[in-house]
């Protein structure tokens, strides 16, 4: 043990620029990785509260109504809105329908508008009475829409995805950009590692032959690369789970949450399991690289 230790601390001091080059790298990727996937939780956090809430609204046709399947000035009929309730109803996609009224639609846009002149201007004649439609599955929505935008008395249907969707699919480029990034990071990494063993494998490979001829196992030869690959990698982890903390406190909790109190926030508990990914693959980058890198020097 105490031979390992003494390599171990020689091979640090030995290579100390590189050594620190190669911490700074597995810090940043690292940091770059946590990041990444606390992004991630917190998109999937906020993606699945908004699409639990999302209900499409199908407007039917009033006398002023214009395009849709409305007949100028004519509103639609109790005929035709039945046929539209029973036919979301029936579709597989659909688990709740709520009829909402010229009346109800006007105490909502009285309060919507309440400190508008709009108010003026309007009265409960000129509101649309509409179906709410609740889905099953959010995602699942494409269906329905197509099939309620044919049906007579319909005017338009608003459906939240429309603006959603785009939001979502950036910030979903956003964090694979991320990712890909730090896993270029990481590659340069596992690089970094695998050449500094391979340098001091190949000074001390004379020593280390003569321990393969004198029956050394393969561990107790490796054990000191090892151990500093692994002094290495859990320095710059814990550097990037200490940047990570930081950050998580000073941006999300200090300021987004107080910013923002009607977005839910990820917590503490997505940032461990953060820290960890970030752990695993610090212990990861040290073993494989160092594995491979001394592979040579094992053969007698």
């Amino acid at each position: 043990m105490r031979h390992t230790l003494r390599e171990t601390w020689s091979g640090l001091r030995r290579n100390l620029t590189l050594t620190l080059s190669v911490i700074v790298t597995i810090w940043v990727s690292l940091t770059l990785f946590g990041a990444g996937l606390m992004a991630m939780q917190q998109v999937d956090l906020v993606k699945g509260r908004w699409y639990d809430k999302i209900e499409i609204s199908i407007y039917l046709c009033n006398e002023v109504s214009t395009g849709g399947n409305c007949v100028p000035g004519q509103e639609v009929t109790q005929a035709q809105k039945d046929a539209i309730r029973k036919s979301l109803e029936a579709n597989p996609e659909v688990e709740k329908v709520y009829f909402v009224s010229k009346a109800e639609a006007w105490d909502e846009y009285k309060e919507v508008f309440k400190n508008s002149p709009l108010l003026n201007d309007t009265g409960p004649a000129d509101m649309q009475e509409s179906f709410m439609v609740k889905l099953k599955n959010p995602e699942q929505y494409k269906g329905l829409v197509s099939e309620a935008q044919g049906l007579d008395g319909v005017q338009n249907i608003v459906d939240m995805h429309a603006v959603l969707d785009p939001i979502f699919r950036w910030l979903n480029a956003l964090q694979w950009g991320t990712m890909l990034m730090s896993g270029l990071l990481l590659l340069a990494a596992a690089l970094q590692i695998a050449n500094s063993i391979r340098i001091a494998a190949f000074s001390r490979r004379r020593e280390l032959g003569i321990m393969r001829l004198v029956g050394a196992s393969n561990f107790y030869i490796m054990a000191p690369f090892l151990l500093e690959s692994l002094v290495t990698g859990l320095l710059g982890a814990a550097l990037a789970c200490g940047t990570l903390a930081l950050g998580f406190e000073l941006i999300v909790r200090r300021n987004a949450q107080v910013s923002i109190q009607s977005l839910q926030w990820i917590g503490w508990s997505h940032a461990g399991i953060a820290m960890v990914a970030v752990a695993i693959i610090a212990l990861l980058l040290s073993i494989i690289p160092t594995v491979l890198a001394t592979r040579k020097y094992l053969r007698v």
